[in-house]
Formats: C-alpha cells, sequence, structure tokens
C-alpha cells in the first residue's frame, strides 16, 4: 500500500509528487507525462505566462524552466512567450528527474477501501494507497454551450480535443469563445488555410498588454509589481498569497475565481488575429440546426439584429467548469460523500482535502478554495508544498479517524451538490 497515489501527470500531479517523494512518502503518480499538453493542444501554441512563471515545482528548486533551458543551451527570457513544445519537454524532463515513479497508465475509478483507497488502473489492476491526490488537470472539465450539446464530434468539438489542427486545412471553421484559446486556435487555423470566424458573446475583444520590464525603477515595481498572473497588486494578490486567498468568504472567492481574469488574448497574438480572422462580437449561438456540408447558426446579437451563418465545423473554446458532477473516476459512493461549494466544485481546506479525509484535490477544481492562480502553472508551487503538508498530517493521523470524521462530515445529504 503506497502512502500516496497522485491521479494525473501534469504540472501540478509532478510536483505534488516530487515533493512528497522529498519528504519520504512512499508514492507513485499514475497518467501519462504533460498528456494534455502532448495530446491535446496544437502544435505552434505558445503559453501565456511568463518563463519564470512556469516551473514545475521541486522542493529545493533543481528542476526550474532556467535549468532545462541551460542544459539545452536555449534562453527562456521575460516577455517572451514560451513554445508549447518546449515547455512539453521541459515537463517530460522534469518528471524523469524529479519524480521517482511514473505509471503510465490511466485510472479509471478511485474508490475507498480499509485503511485508504483503490485505484483501478485502464487494465484492470487495482492500487491502494493511504491517501489519493487528484491531479486530473482540465479534460474532465470541458465546457460546451448548450445550444451545440448532442450534435455529433464531426461537427462540433472543444478546443482541448485538438492535438493537431491538420483536418481543417481548406474547410471553413467558426471558433467560438473569446479567451486566449479561442484566439489562438483562430490564428492557427488562418495560418493553415483555414476560413476562420471567432463568434464572441462579449462587445469587443480583449488584449492583454506587453508585460513592463523586468528591471525598472523600484517605484514603478512598487506601484505595479510583477506576479505570475501578471502586473498589479490584485494579481498579485491572487498570484502570490493563495493561503491568505482561502480565508475571504466563500462567496467572493467563488466570484473572483469565475471573473476576476476574464477572456482576454495575449498581446503576442493581437496582430495575427487582427490581420487575418474574421471578427463578430456581441453575438451568442441561441439555435443550431445540421445541413448539408455542415451546421447552421442562428446567433442573437445584443445589438442589431439576429443573425445565420453556415459553417462546415464549431471549435467551441469556452474553457471549463469543474464541478463534482464531472469527477467520473470517482466510485458514486464516494462522490456522494464529498461536500461541495458554491460552483458545484468540491469543498477543500487549508491543505487542499477534501471532505473525505485522506482524498486531496488539485489544480482547476480548487480555484474556488485558493484563488485564479490554480488556473494556472503557477499554482502547482503553493500546492504542491502546502498538500503534501496535508498528507503528512493525514498519514499520522490513520485511517481510524478517517472513519470517524466522514460519519459525523456527512449526515447531511443536503451539503452534496451534484
Amino acid at each position: 500500500m503506497y502512502d500516496l497515489l497522485v491521479v494525473g501527470a501534469g504540472p501540478y500531479g509532478l510536483s505534488i509528487a516530487s515533493h512528497a517523494a522529498a519528504a519520504g512518502l512512499d508514492v507513485c503518480v499514475l497518467g501519462r507525462p504533460m498528456e494534455t499538453w502532448r495530446d491535446h493542444m496544437p502544435r505552434g501554441m505558445f503559453l501565456k505566462s511568463e518563463p519564470w512563471a512556469s516551473n514545475l515545482s521541486d522542493p529545493d528548486g533543481r528542476w526550474r524552466l532556467d535549468v532545462f533551458c541551460a542544459f539545452r543551451g536555449i534562453t527562456a527570457r521575460h516577455a517572451e512567450p514560451i513554445p508549447l513544445e518546449m515547455f512539453t519537454e521541459y515537463g517530460v524532463w522534469f518528471a524523469r528527474n524529479a519524480v521517482p515513479r511514473v505509471d503510465e497508465r490511466i485510472v479509471t475509478r478511485v474508490t475507498p477501501c480499509a485503511g485508504g483507497f483503490e485505484a483501478v488502473t485502464e487494465d484492470g489492476e487495482t492500487l491502494t494507497a493511504r491517501t489519493v491526490a487528484l491531479a486530473v488537470g482540465v479534460l474532465p472539465f470541458t465546457e460546451i454551450p448548450a445550444a451545440l450539446h448532442g450534435l455529433p464530434p464531426t461537427l462540433v468539438s472543444h478546443s482541448s480535443h485538438h492535438g493537431s489542427l491538420d483536418r481543417f486545412r481548406g474547410q471553413d471553421v467558426t471558433v467560438i469563445g473569446g479567451g486566449q484559446a479561442a484566439l489562438e486556435t483562430a490564428a492557427l487555423l488562418a495560418e493553415q488555410g483555414t476560413r476562420v470566424r471567432v463568434l464572441a458573446r462579449a462587445d469587443r475583444l480583449c488584449w492583454n498588454d506587453v508585460p513592463p520590464p523586468w528591471e525598472r525603477p523600484w517605484w514603478r515595481s512598487a506601484r505595479s509589481p510583477h506576479s505570475g498572473l501578471g502586473p498589479g497588486w490584485r494579481n498579485w494578490f491572487y498570484a502570490e498569497r493563495p493561503g491568505l486567498y482561502r480565508r475571504l468568504p466563500e462567496r467572493t472567492r467563488t466570484r473572483i475565481a469565475t471573473d476576476a481574469l476574464g477572456p482576454a488574448g495575449a498581446w503576442w497574438v493581437r496582430e495575427r488575429v487582427e490581420r487575418q480572422v474574421e471578427v463578430l462580437p456581441g453575438r451568442e449561438v441561441v439555435r443550431v440546426r445540421e445541413v448539408p456540408g455542415g451546421l447552421r447558426l442562428e446567433t442573437a446579437a445584443r445589438r442589431g439584429a439576429p443573425a445565420v451563418l453556415e459553417t462546415e465545423h464549431v471549435i467551441a473554446a469556452t474553457g471549463f467548469r469543474a464541478g463534482l458532477d464531472r469527477l467520473r473516476l470517482l466510485s458514486p459512493d464516494l462522490g456522494a460523500l464529498l461536500v461541495t461549494g458554491a460552483d458545484g466544485a468540491p469543498e477543500v481546506g487549508l491543505e487542499f482535502e477534501s471532505s473525505y479525509p485522506g482524498l486531496f484535490l488539485a489544480g482547476l477544481v480548487t480555484a474556488a478554495g485558493f484563488g485564479p492562480a490554480m488556473r494556472f502553472v503557477h499554482g502547482a508551487t503553493f500546492t504542491a508544498g502546502t498538500l503534501v503538508r496535508g498528507v503528512r498530517r493525514r498519514l499520522r493521523t490513520g485511517p481510524a479517524d478517517r472513519d470517524v470524521r466522514a460519519g459525523q462530515r456527512h449526515t447531511v445529504p443536503e451539503a452534496v451538490g451534484r
């Protein structure tokens, strides 16, 4: 029986495992390292975060991105976006050097058992552990507008479904969304010869500014400090003080996590979009119908008359919603015991432990608890150290307390949101 099973091998899972191993825990990571980045993002993309805010986390800081770049003979500079391929290679390199045991099989079910948990892998083997950390990333939480539900994947897909956009060469594609995923996807499509348009609900697109220089007068830094989420004191608080953020009222935390960093494109993709992509702002798809050769979209406008357009394929770059109902790898009995917050995601305590003792959560699913940084790689450093402290505390407490606490905390069915 392992001390800790980490389900998911992205930046959060690998960082947690590195901290756990350094703490002397018997830990195993389950999942293909950097799978989302390798298989679910088109080649040619770049990271939106700065190089210094894109480190995976090990306790001694030995395996940072700049160390990898030095090893490769390249340089990652402030205000220069990092290619997706380079970051993916970095994550795999981190896994080889900072994580003792990675099992690339996929976990299909996590369920409670005597003394801990059982995790069933895709080939039917059962592994046991005293604690489990779910670091499943964003893929279970894809959000597609209701008007597009029920349509076949040949006609409608989510932006995270594509490791390559080659299949759309020479076609007509409509991208729905106004954030970075939508805008960069549209730019890549246009650059390969696809006829593409962006349909966004907002009346105008928002663009992030070029970040200020790393070295600048002290008074400029004092007025607008750098942070892992961009310049400014508000972003600094979200990025660098998630422990304090956790102490805000729940409603405030949930609202900020949802709205604080609204849809916006990176400064370096702006010219690529404005030069060659048709943008239809202030519109929302209200009805979709299959027609020969594709789809007919009926759109409502905030200003102006409704409009109809036809397209061969729709890519919904409409984000993710981290609800408990989408964590389908949890057994029904375990899911039914988890308390949820106002956003429908499982609640976590100060050390990322869920309401079921011994089950820890990381990444997007904890954004309402610890802030917008949990949506980005930058949040992995705080998460890994804090979560592993919680695991060590739970292991000292032992499974007997798990049974007592679970019985005390889950007697009110209304507390569970589905």
